[in-house]
């Protein structure tokens, strides 16, 4: 079972023909029978272990001392070999390629992808961890995990959630707390890269967009953040809620960066057909980005007209709001700007520094659609203008996308598989596996399709309106995007070195880089600044060849 075959499964619970066609297709590729034996592999080794019990083993994996493993599938082989250690107990599961299981892990009725890790007394119930993931001293019910995902240090999804990946448990985290209606428990929904932070408690029912960061704190009501790499803060002095858009833009770059490098230097999945989008610029979070514009401009021409004790008609809310943040910047920044729907309650809920983050987000959704040209004219070996042109989109449209699982996929093409599968045109799930193979050759094709889309809709242009005196210019503001990026994630690591609070632990300089390393010596810093010189010289090379 794949993360995408879990995401369906779990999602469309309302679709009773195509939650028979799952079932339907599971029951013709295994045999319902009871009456046979374990199966054990070759080269596998299982030393002290007390009991196994209807088992399959596959090869080359290694299991000690374990305390009991009952219905269970390991998958194992010579390229990707699983381990399972001591007092770990497994009942009713799939561990994937690649796994590592140690001390004292409890997992009951769950799924494990590939090159995941259980460890330190770690419970797994109900749930399904995807790929490249670690879970440690934890506890997670009832809850779908795309790839990528960290949790340590004893912190716990305690209702339904799902989380789709790149995400990161800080300790003392609860997400969800149980019985907060009269009702079920709920679910908490977030997207790409969520990261609740120390002793962070949420309520069900709650939905996050992609790269949402939450301050310390006990949450009082569900919440709807629907911006993306905002902090969300629980300012209780003042009883309101504090959401700050585009914070990693301003404050934490180098994380940002750094993460989705990490991401990729940990799959170590044996098998990589299906592509998992790692890059914090991609279709979801842009369709974000140009989602939380049209709050922000509303928020501000709403805050404005209060102000100024205009009324203001719905229809010019948001270019009224664009005119103020294009124009009036600062008079914004003494704005109270307020906004609903982000929280089940009566109180406040305030946007801060947002004219930083519409000028944030509308740069990088440009830089987003400039580079994808970039990887564009490489892969096709465009050489000039002419043939550029030629072969861009020739009706270019923003779609909605799905994150399948970790991969991301136009919401139309999932709409039309959901539809295949209920009319028998797809007939197993092995057909399903070979249709997310065929969407994921077409990933680069589709997002590039996007990225020009929304390039062309935050310039306001269309597409006959793209010259190549525009192309230019959009290539030198790439460079000087790069260029800030580069700085960006070299100055937001240096402030931890200049803090004077992190070098009062050490009495020397020498003693500090001694310990943590050395700014200039930091690898990641350097390989970001090799990456912004080749870029730099990429587009200039384009720019006299396109002038």
């Amino acid at each position: 079972m794949l993360p995408g075959d879990a995401w369906l499964w779990s999602k469309y619970r309302d679709d009773e023909k195509l939650l028979q066609r799952f079932k339907q297709f599971t029951d013709d590729k295994f045999d319902t029978r009871r009456g046979y034996y374990g199966k054990i592999g070759d080269r596998t080794v299982i030393k002290n272990c007390r009991i196994i019990k209807d088992a399959w083993i596959g090869s080359d994996a290694y299991l000690k001392g374990a305390n009991k493993i009952k219905n269970i599938t390991i998958n194992s082989s010579p390229d990707a070999k699983t381990q399972i250690g001591e007092g770990c107990e497994l009942v009713n599961g799939i561990v994937g390629y690649g796994c590592r299981i140690f001390y004292g892990v409890k997992a009951v009725r769950f799924v494990m992808g590939s090159n995941s890790q259980l460890k330190y007394g770690a419970r797994l119930i109900n749930s399904y961890l995807g790929d490249n993931s670690t879970i440690s001293c934890c506890e997670v019910l009832n809850s779908l995990i795309f790839p990528a995902h960290e949790q340590h240090h004893n912190n716990s999804f305690l209702c339904a959630a799902t989380v789709h990946g790149q995400s990161n448990m800080a300790a003392g985290a609860t997400i969800g707390s149980n019985h907060n209606s009269r009702g079920a428990d709920g679910e908490i929904v977030a997207g790409r890269g969520f990261w609740p932070g120390l002793c962070v408690s949420l309520k069900h029912n709650s939905k996050f967009a992609s790269f949402t960061l939450i301050a310390k704190g006990d949450f009082p009501a569900e919440l709807n953040i629907p911006i993306p790499f905002s902090l969300v803060s629980n300012d209780v002095a003042n009883d309101k809620l504090v959401v700050m858009p585009g914070y990693w833009f301003m404050y934490n770059m180098y994380a940002l960066a750094r993460n989705a490098g990490k991401y990729i230097s940990r799959d170590k999945r044996f098998d990589k057909t299906i592509a998992l989008e790692y890059d914090y610029l991609a279709p979801d979070s842009i369709n974000e980005m140009l989602t939380a514009l049209t709050i922000i401009k509303k928020a501000v021409a709403t805050a404005w007209a209060k102000k100024h004790k205009k009324s203001l008609p719905e229809k010019d809310l948001e270019k009224t709001g664009e005119q103020l943040l294009e124009t009036k910047p600062t008079e914004i920044a003494a704005l109270e700007i307020l906004v609903t729907g982000f929280e089940n309650s009566k109180r406040k809920v305030q946007l801060i520094k947002v004219a930083e983050a519409y000028n944030f987000f509308k740069q990088l959704i440009i830089y987003y659609g400039t580079t994808q040209l970039i990887t564009f004219i490489g892969r096709k070996k465009i050489t000039g203008w002419q043939q550029l042109s030629d072969k861009l989109p020739a009706a270019p449209a923003l779609t909605e996308w799905k994150n399948i699982g970790g991969q991301l996929i136009p919401a139309a093409a999932v709409k039309t598989l959901v539809t295949n599968i209920q009319s028998g045109k797809i007939n197993s799930w092995d057909e399903v596996h070979t249709w997310y193979q065929k969407k994921s050759d077409s990933y680069t094709t589709d997002k590039f399709s996007h990225s020009f889309a929304a390039l062309l809709h935050i310039l306001g242009i269309s597409r006959s309106r793209f010259t190549k005196k525009m192309f230019t210019g959009l290539l030198q503001q790439a460079i000087q995007t790069n260029n800030w990026l580069a700085a960006a994630i070299h100055d937001s690591r240096a402030r931890d070195y200049q803090n004077p609070f992190r070098q009062m632990a050490y009495d020397t300089e020498a003693e500090m880089n001694k310990v943590i390393g050395s700014l200039k010596d930091n690898s990641f810093i350097k390989q970001q600044q090799e990456e912004n010189e080749a870029f730099c010289k990429i587009a200039e090379a384009l720019m006299q060849k396109f002038r």
